[in-house]
């Protein structure tokens, strides 16, 4: 008969490895609402995570004891909230003077006393999202540069370490860690409001969300250095920001847009690659591998989209015109049945909004599969003087594909061989090299390069 396992075994090790795999699990899900809460009451994201890293250990020596609680959640709000207030009681002990710090204090241990678990799970679900979308304003603060907002916004609403994020984006782990430091010192120089700005100020900060979120979902989509053509885990992170956003600011239309963009693009993940894993172009892939859930997902955000800015401006921002094109491709049963006159169309409304040389060269793509190569060329050669472009590899990508259709193979196979010099990225590079390789004598011809 087996005995029972002594304290200090195996057995017992096991139970407490089994309680921290639970803790950590709790943890993914609210760290950035115990992050956001601590945040609106230390008004210092530096300090707040610290308080809600105090919470974590303190959670961790109480669950292996006594078990995970009920509403873990409000526990740790509680166990932040007694960490804010410890760090506020230090600052007013050693600056009496501050009378507002201890106002603030009084106020919140009057709000707060003693029943704080059932407060919090009263008030919890508007609270907490109004403290999510407070977090993500300030993370997302233009005062900060767009890497500091990408690698802060990972670190705090993402809850990737700084190992993570470094591996994610192919930087030093010292860089990343500099960039985060630096956000916060930033932050809290430039004395930046713990709030969702008013209505006159909230366009051009939430145009910073939006394009730090995208900005991570791109860099996974189409990763711009290292082996891998994609990081899927970013585009993960990005589409869950985007689905929070949602939640959290149901009213704004870009904000779908977005939303639907990602869902839309992110379908296609499983069929950018073969099984060896090399990259496969979009006229390429097998659209019965795209992610049929994803695409339901992103139409629907797509109506969302355009029932707010009906309700609003009645005018489609940059997003939500993005997200049409991409369900041009969604909707389309094979790359030849596509509606590229549409895209076309969709590209001359973005370009009003957004004219921008990146957004003229898609347009340009455009208009060489709906219009033929000759009419799409003209427009890349006016591009080619544009400064933004020199080293931009998808520029000669382009030229070399339609001069390939116009019949000049020696030129698109050096125009090929440029744009692979041009690019960081691996896979790229192997496409790139490959399309140039296809253009010598007798080899068959290639399909339209189109990411």
């Amino acid at each position: 008969m087996a005995q029972d396992a002594a304290p200090g075994t195996a057995q017992d090790g096991g139970k407490v490895a089994a309680v921290h795999r639970s803790i950590e699990a709790v943890w993914r899900i609210e760290r950035a609402r115990v992050i956001a809460y601590a945040a609106r009451v230390l008004r210092d994201v530096g300090l707040a995570e610290d308080a809600a890293q105090d919470a974590l250990v303190a959670a961790l020596e109480s669950w292996s004891a006594s078990g995970i609680p009920a509403n873990p959640g409000a526990w740790l709000m509680t166990a932040a909230r007694h960490r804010a207030l410890d760090r506020l009681r230090r600052a007013a002990a050693h600056a009496r003077a501050h009378r507002a710090i201890g106002a603030d204090l009084e106020a919140l241990e009057a709000h707060f006393a003693p029943d704080i678990a059932d407060a919090l799970d009263a008030a919890r679900e508007n609270e907490i999202g109004d403290d999510l979308l407070r977090l993500m304003f300030v993370a997302c603060h233009p005062v900060l540069p767009r890497e500091q907002r990408v690698a802060l916004t990972l670190r705090l609403l993402g809850g990737l370490s700084t190992p993570e994020i470094a591996r994610a984006f192919l930087v030093a782990e010292a860089t990343v860690a500099q960039r985060i430091v630096r956000a916060r010192r930033a932050l809290a120089a430039a004395k930046v409001p713990f709030e969702v700005p008013d209505a006159k100020a909230r366009a051009g900060r939430l145009a910073s969300v939006l394009e730090v979120i995208y900005l991570i979902f791109n860099e996974g989509y189409a990763a711009t250095s290292g082996a891998d053509w994609m990081r899927p885990a970013l585009c993960e992170e990005a589409l869950r920001l985007g689905r929070m956003l949602e939640g959290l600011a149901p009213a704004e239309a870009e904000v779908h847009g977005l939303a639907a963009l990602m869902e839309l693009q992110a379908s296609r993940l499983p069929a950018r690659v073969d099984r060896a894993g090399r990259a496969v172009l979009l006229a390429d892939q097998d659209r019965a591998r795209w992610d049929r859930l994803l695409i339901r997902r992103g139409f629907a955000a797509l109506e969302r989209a355009q029932q707010c800015a009906s309700a609003a401006s009645g005018v489609p921002g940059p997003y939500a015109l993005q997200a049409a094109l991409a369900a041009c491709h969604a909707g389309a049963p094979s790359a030849a049945q596509t509606d590229w006159a549409r895209i076309v169309g969709l590209y001359d409304a973005l370009l009003r909004l957004d004219p921008s040389p990146v957004v003229r060269l898609n347009r340009a793509v455009a208009v060489g599969m709906a219009q033929g190569p000759q009419a799409a060329l003209a427009l890349i050669e006016a591009l080619e003087a544009e400064p933004a472009l020199r080293q931009y590899p998808w520029l000669p990508a382009v030229r070399g594909d339609l001069l390939a259709k116009l019949g000049r193979p020696d030129e698109a196979r050096a125009a090929f061989e440029s744009a692979a010099a041009l690019t960081q990225n691996a896979r790229d590079r192997e496409v790139l090299l490959a399309r140039a390789a296809s253009l010598a004598p007798g080899s068959p011809p290639e399909q339209v390069l189109r990411k």
